[in-house]
């Protein structure tokens, strides 16, 4: 009687489990890498980076907004200190504001995409400001690239230089 319980009981039991395989329908999908980079890429937010470009002097700052002011401080004393050395003369006073638009390359060349001036007197009084601005580029020390994710990326700014001359 035990044996007739314990085979009516795996009868039962039988079809109850072949319905549980079956109904358990795996189904995988092999994704390429190729897909999967294009998956990344259209969630990343491309604007941000996860390093700023940084001189040998900024590399310590671990916080972003704290290594953005310093590079752009250190790019900033750079400006004005190679301003001065070329001792401009001018006929009338300025207080003026430029703009530089600064493009870091992924491979960390500074390069200026334009100059915005405001207001003529200064090109009029200073008609080789564009090339001092671009030489005290070229003359910048050596700068790390931005990075996302660990990879180089160019990065750009737009700098406010102030022109104040008597």
């Amino acid at each position: 009687m035990k044996l007739q319980a314990e085979d009516l009981m795996k009868r039962r039991l039988l079809p109850v489990l072949v319905l549980l395989v079956i109904s358990c329908n795996f189904e995988t999908k092999k994704i390429s890498s190729e897909e999967v980079l294009e998956q990344e890429s259209r969630a990343l937010n491309w604007k941000e980076v996860d390093e700023y470009p940084a001189f040998e002097d900024c590399q310590q700052e671990t916080e972003l907004a704290a290594a953005k002011r310093c590079f752009e401080t250190k790019v900033a004393e750079n400006l004005y200190a190679y301003l001065e050395k070329q001792q401009p003369v001018v006929s009338k006073s300025i207080d003026d504001t430029i703009f530089i638009y600064l493009e870091v390359t992924k491979t960390g060349k500074p390069e200026i995409d334009s100059i915005s001036v405001i207001d003529s007197t200064v090109t009029n009084q200073l008609p080789k400001i564009a090339n001092w601005l671009r030489e005290s580029i070229d003359s910048l020390p050596k700068i790390y690239p931005a990075s996302k994710r660990g990879i180089p990326v160019s990065t750009a700014f737009k700098m406010p230089i102030v022109i104040k001359a008597e």
